[in-house]
């Protein structure tokens, strides 16, 4: 499945409409730092990568601007875990 996935900084996330629902990936900044607080995917959609796509999103931004990303999600920990590339974004104690 192919997720467009667009950042709202308005709204203080990254987000992807797929069959008519808003899934979402919402953070907070602290500095130059991305607090993502919060993923969230309809159950009827899950288990096909959306929230994985948004999360990567959200590590692309933070790289193209500069930032740094704090994981207080744990969808966005275990994503960060398993995708070791990231590391060097991640803030300090994370």
């Amino acid at each position: 499945m192919t997720v467009r996935v667009v950042h709202n900084p308005a709204a203080s996330r990254f987000e992807a409409e797929v069959e008519g629902r808003l899934c979402r990936a919402d953070y907070r900044m602290d500095g130059d730092t991305m607090l993502v607080v919060h993923t969230e995917v309809a159950p009827i959609l899950e288990g096909q990568g959306i929230a994985g796509e948004l999360v990567r999103e959200v590590f692309a931004h933070a790289q193209r601007e500069g930032l740094k990303v704090a994981p207080m999600c744990s969808y966005v920990r275990a994503w960060a875990r398993r995708h070791p590339e990231v590391a060097g974004l991640l803030a300090a104690g994370w």
